[in-house]
């Protein structure tokens, strides 16, 4: 049996968002997993809920974050954690409240206009112009969200609801691999910064990329798990 790989997605996305790059990871032996909407069920809880047994996990922006949470609390279960285009949080509280407000204010609009509209809104982003729209997979979001599980998702499992795990980041034994598009300067900040804390950490820009670096170029996202 290969080593098993358990791929998280991020938020508006599905499991089938990484096909492309699982696909290509030979041996991979595993699920693609997403989190569960959980009644009253906070960031932390849904990580933990992600537990899918002794695994490299790879969890890409909110997948990530829940991935790195779930690495923190029971190292026992994360041989190996993969993040792509992730963060640990907010370090400032008063922005992390701001944070919460805006999510919310974001899940009244989805709540007001409906699933379509917000994805369409959502995709127009310039943090998604580099995404090719038939890369984005938005027939598979549109079937697989409803109102409620996107609106739950930004109101529980948020970067303001997520606990800044920047102070915890040294806790980490297990290797981490960092992958950011090149295109996405915030993003490859982001994973320098927590390489420098990490003690088995390694980051990987991919040229032309920008943060949904998985779908725009899943060859290369593939490649480099495979080399690792």
């Amino acid at each position: 049996m290969g080593h098993r790989f358990v791929f998280v997605h991020g938020f508006t996305q599905t499991p089938t968002s990484w096909n492309a790059v699982t696909a290509s990871v030979v041996g991979a032996v595993g699920a693609v997993d997403t989190p569960a909407v959980i009644d009253g069920a906070d960031f932390v809880a849904t990580a933990a809920a992600l537990d899918h047994g002794t695994a490299t996990y790879v969890g890409y922006s909110m997948g990530g974050r829940l991935c790195l949470q779930l690495a923190l609390d029971r190292p026992d279960v994360v041989e190996r954690l993969v993040l792509v285009s992730a963060s640990p949080g907010i370090e400032d509280p008063d922005e992390r409240a701001a944070r919460c407000v805006a999510d919310g204010e974001l899940a009244r609009t989805i709540e007001r206009d409906g699933v379509d509209a917000f994805l369409e809104r959502w995709l127009a982003q310039p943090l998604f112009a580099t995404l090719p729209r038939d890369a984005a997979g938005l027939d598979e979001r549109r079937d697989a969200h409803t109102v409620e599980s996107l609106s739950h998702q930004l109101r529980a499992l948020g970067q303001g609801e997520q606990p800044s795990n920047w102070p915890r980041l040294a806790e980490l034994r297990m290797p981490v691999l960092l992958i950011a598009g090149a295109l996405d300067a915030k993003y490859v900040e982001i994973a320098r910064r927590m390489a420098d804390v990490i003690p088995q950490a390694r980051v990987e820009v991919i040229a032309g990329a920008g943060h949904a670096c998985q779908l725009e170029q899943p060859d290369a996202v593939a490649h480099l798990l495979a080399s690792w």
